[in-house]
């Protein structure tokens, strides 16, 4: 059943991504509300309220509709200039930072909770204006309702007002570099803490290999309920991807120590999750990925900010100092032996994915070749899970000085870099 709890678990994930999920659900519930209070409003009780609370019911036909009609008009043109301030924000986090960074802003809960305060006041307003029809000199007016509307629309104000506050400070850079490294920390620590330190698994040589049935993305694997149906079956897997490949149709995707029939294929493949969309949570190294794209952004001729891509060095380095102390590989057992094996990527191949970059586009900037000089300094000294972790980080320090000899021209320059390094 775990793989179940993982695609609903991801259906969530992408639902609440989407910056139309929160205004649509508080749409609906203002809908739905409405029709209550027309319930109520049958049963009287905004002659109740007239009787005892006289003051706070409107009781004129042409008041109601005037502070109705103002409340909607005003509510559907902030409607309008919020929408417009968020597809700003998307338009200028894409150009100056990386378009990998939408999905997070989209994401912001507080923005879609703002959006759907404002479509929530005015589908209430709209639907109360809506019932009020006098129909003789005895017509109660829906003074409750009106009461109700009035109150939303100034919550909806009042979340305007923050909404200034939280949209100017979300497209600062820091805010969201922060982000994307608070959930690649929580991802890397859950990952680091589930590892049982298992290196043992057998020789899958000569194991049976099956291939996938689609092509895509495979964003998050279901290890729980691998290792539940292999315990079941008495199998033994090896996964030969890791999350955040992508591969084609009948590429290799995992290995059976037993032939396996059309159905219990089946019930493997339902442990693989494809999805184009990269979340963090469900992946590490998409945060390690973003925020290299950040700092090579920053480096652009057009941007040109070294203080960028040093902040996202500064970030990188305490995601790396954590991945130090997890392994290469993803191996589950039971209390007997190993069952699943799941392919990992290395340290050493994502240590070069990431300064790669920076190597190529900023080998010429002193400041940031320091920078990550730095970085490679304090990994030495950080806690490592395996000793070959240490030979890839002197590997990557030769790599830098070569590239930066080849860059930078002022020996005084290179005589301090490579001091730094000794």
């Amino acid at each position: 059943m775990k793989f179940i709890y993982l695609r609903i678990k991801s259906f969530i994930n992408s639902i609440t991504g989407s910056i139309a999920f929160y205004p649509t659900l508080y749409a609906v519930i203002a809908l739905l509300f409405a029709f209550l209070m027309k319930w109520l409003e049958s049963l009287g009780i905004s002659r109740y309220l007239q009787n005892s609370f006289s003051p706070l019911v409107v009781n004129d036909i042409d008041t109601a509709r005037n502070i109705l009609t103002t409340l909607i008009a005003g509510g559907i043109s902030i409607l309008v200039f919020s929408f417009s301030m968020v597809m700003l924000l998307l338009s200028q986090a894409a150009t100056n930072y990386s378009p990998r960074v939408l999905p997070s802003l989209i994401s912001n809960k507080t923005h879609q909770f703002i959006l759907g305060a404002f479509l929530s006041s005015i589908i209430f307003n709209i639907i109360t204006i809506i019932g009020i029809e006098p129909t003789g000199k005895d017509y109660q007016i829906p003074g409750f309702s009106v009461l109700i509307g009035i109150i939303t629309a100034l919550i909806a104000l009042a979340a305007f007002v923050y909404f200034i506050h939280s949209i100017s400070s979300s497209i600062q850079i820091n805010n969201i570099l922060n982000n994307i490294y608070q959930n690649s920390k929580r991802q890397l620590e859950s990952e680091i803490q589930n590892d049982n330190g298992k290196t043992d698994f057998p020789d899958t040589e000569n194991w049976t290999t099956y291939n996938s049935i689609q092509s895509g993305t495979i964003q998050n694997i279901s290890s729980t309920g691998l290792k539940s149906y292999c315990i079941e079956q008495d199998l033994q897997l090896e996964v030969l991807f890791h999350k955040g490949e992508y591969l084609i149709i009948d590429s290799p995707l995992f290995k059976c120590n037993k032939k396996l029939e059309k159905e219990e294929i089946e019930e493997i493949l339902k442990n693989f999750l494809y999805q184009e969309s990269e979340i963090v949570k469900d992946n590490y190294t998409l945060g390690f990925k973003q925020i290299t794209e950040i700092g090579i952004k920053a480096m652009s001729p057009g941007i040109n900010d070294p203080g960028t891509a040093i902040n996202t060095i500064n970030f990188l380095t305490d995601l790396f100092a954590i991945r130090l102390q997890k392994s290469n590989q993803i191996i589950i057992s039971d209390n007997e032996k190993s069952v699943v094996k799941i392919a990992s990527i290395s340290f050493d191949q994502l240590l070069h994915n990431i300064l790669a970059p920076y190597r190529n586009y900023c080998s010429h900037d002193f400041t940031v070749m320091m920078s990550l000089i730095q970085m490679i300094n304090r990994l030495k000294k950080s806690k490592h899970y395996k000793n070959d972790y240490a030979n890839s980080l002197d590997q990557q320090l030769e790599l830098m000085m070569q590239d930066a000899e080849n860059e930078i021209r002022n020996p005084k320059d290179l005589e301090i870099l490579k001091s730094a390094i000794d």
